[in-house]
Parts: structure tokens; sequence; C-alpha cells
């Protein structure tokens, strides 16, 4: 559902620029595979409620570029492979993996980049809490400019409000993740 909810949040951003049907369905479909490469991620290092070791890390910070190299063989996937391969470059440049800096990083990738924040963030994760819509924005703000497209969140932050059937769907995904709390320590593998 992660990757469900970042497109939707991507085509909110995407529509706000102006991007045309074409664009937009490209939008959408590097936010429902910018995640594709954890396939190789085990499920335990994925679900752990501790803080990740420096291997673990590692593990995790291959996924852009498995990713990237699974949808590169696709005929006509080039372009969604390579803003999957850059959806964690920072706009300051001191993401992974390459460290493009600005407009260097593919524009649907800062863009899958700002979704993808803002999702993890107002959804329950094993280690931490999830924020309020507003704490979540407004962490959004403070790293415009250094981990984010300024121009991005711009675009975003105007245009989420807006958006009343992804209010509705928020609301449902905290009732969905309230339930699941209490339970969901326990399914993680060990």
């Amino acid at each position: 559902q992660h990757s469900e909810r970042v497109a939707e949040l991507c085509m909110i951003i995407g529509k706000q620029l102006g991007f045309n049907s074409q664009q937009l369905e490209e939008l959408k479909l590097t936010g429902l595979l910018h995640d594709i490469g954890k396939i190789v991620v085990d499920e335990a290092i994925l679900n752990k409620a501790a803080r990740l070791d420096e291997g673990e890390w590692r593990n995790i910070q291959r996924h852009p570029v498995v990713g990237y190299r699974l949808l590169n063989f696709i005929p006509g996937m080039s372009s969604i492979a390579a803003s999957v391969l850059a959806h964690h470059e920072r706009w300051d440049g001191t993401g992974y993996p390459r460290g493009l800096k600005g407009e260097e990083i593919p524009l649907n990738a800062r863009i899958v980049a700002v979704a993808d924040a803002y999702d993890a963030m107002v959804s329950f994760r094993p280690y931490r809490n999830s924020l309020t819509h507003e704490q979540a924005v407004e962490e959004l703000r403070k790293q415009a400019g250094t981990q984010f497209d300024p121009c991005i969140i711009d675009a975003f932050v105007t245009n989420i409000g807006k958006e009343k059937d992804f209010g509705a769907a928020l609301a449902k995904q905290r009732e969905y993740f309230g339930l699941q709390e209490p339970i969901y320590p326990r399914l993680v593998v060990e």
C-alpha cells in the first residue's frame, strides 16, 4: 500500500506542476515502482524495530540500484529506471547512490522523494510512531533546500489540502494501522 500511496501523492504534485497525462502516467509508474529493488532486502531488515547496523543500512541502500537494473531491462522503462535509481538522492548532493545534486536529479525522482518521505512520516513504522499531517508537512518544509527540491515542497504543500479524497484515505490508513500497531511487532521476523 505504501507504493500506491506514494503514486497517489506523486500525481497530486504532478498535477500541481502542470504535468500532461503522459507525464502523469510515467510519474505514477515511478511512484508505484520506486521501491521494487527492496525485493532483494531481507524482510527482517525491512521490519526491524531497532536501529539498523552499518551492514543492514548498506543493504537497504542497494535497493535503488537493484530497482534500476530490474527496470532498465524492460523496453520503454529507462526514464522510470533512472528516477527509481535517483529517488534517494538529496537536493544538497548528500544522498545516494550517486551523490547527485539539485537539478542533476531527475524531476520524477525529486517528486517521489517528497511523496515517499511524507508517506513514511505519516505511516506506522515498527521503530517509531507516525507523525500527524501537520508535523510531516513541517518536517518537509524544514528539509526544503537540503534534502528536497524547494519547488516540489511548495507544489506539495500548496495542493495537498485541496485533495479531499487523499484526506479520507489518510484517515482510513491511520485507522487500519491503529488497529495493527499492537500486533505488528510480533509479526517482525527475527
